[in-house]
């Protein structure tokens, strides 16, 4: 798998195009804003939406795992969308899923759609945390401007990226990194984007199927 390798805080860390960061040294995989049951919670309310996101999240989540060697995941806050996110067939997919891992640790910064949600089944064995949770050099947060003492790594936002060509343009997935903070994209398969523009000094690296690259500001 194509990944980026940028240095933050003193530390590696791999940008990867799947829209999560890897941290070597912890074996860490981070992931940000996957929201399961979102599409459940709008079919609960009556609104035809696909099927199979929660399924595609876990396979994803299960490359990145087998690539890497993970033995840690750290989500970024909004691990669950709403109450309805408690449907029986969300909770069986996730069960399976945490059955073939039964190793993995697996930590959740509580994010806002969390405190609503209420926290997950106690069965996926997940370590819950409030914000700011600090492992040297970073503090993993939801919200990204959350004052903390280490380099916040945070999601909440769901950042995209508008790319222009003449009359064209096109919206992409990206991490924002600025002097004390970064914001990694939403990781979920149904969670949309809000485009954003950078601050003086912040580096953009935008996301593409397979890819990922720093895209230069003027």
């Amino acid at each position: 798998m194509s990944a980026l390798d940028i240095e933050v805080a003193g530390e590696r860390v791999l940008l990867l195009p799947q829209k999560a960061l890897f941290w070597p040294r912890e074996k860490m995989l981070l992931v940000a804003d996957i929201h399961f049951g979102k599409a459940a919670s709008f079919r609960a309310l009556g609104i035809p939406v696909p099927r199979g996101t929660t399924t595609e999240n876990l396979a994803r989540l299960d490359a990145l795992i087998d690539a890497y060697g993970v033995q840690h995941i750290l989500f970024l806050g909004d691990f669950l969308h709403a109450k309805a996110a408690h449907a029986s067939s969300t909770l069986r997919a996730m069960l399976a899923w945490r059955a073939r891992h039964p190793q993995l640790r697996l930590t959740l910064v509580r994010g806002n759609h969390d405190r609503h949600a209420g926290d997950p089944s106690e069965q996926l064995r997940i370590d819950m945390v409030d914000e700011p949770f600090t492992i040297a050099p970073f503090s993993f947060c939801h919200h990204p401007d959350l004052q903390a003492p280490g380099f916040v790594l945070a999601g909440h936002v769901h950042p995209v990226y508008r790319l222009r060509s003449g009359w064209e343009s096109l919206r992409l997935p990206c991490f924002v990194f600025g002097a004390r903070r970064a914001i990694l994209p939403s990781f979920g398969a149904f969670t949309g984007g809000h485009p954003i523009a950078p601050l003086p000094g912040e580096r953009i690296f935008v996301t593409a199927e397979e890819l990922i690259f720093p895209i230069e500001i003027r």
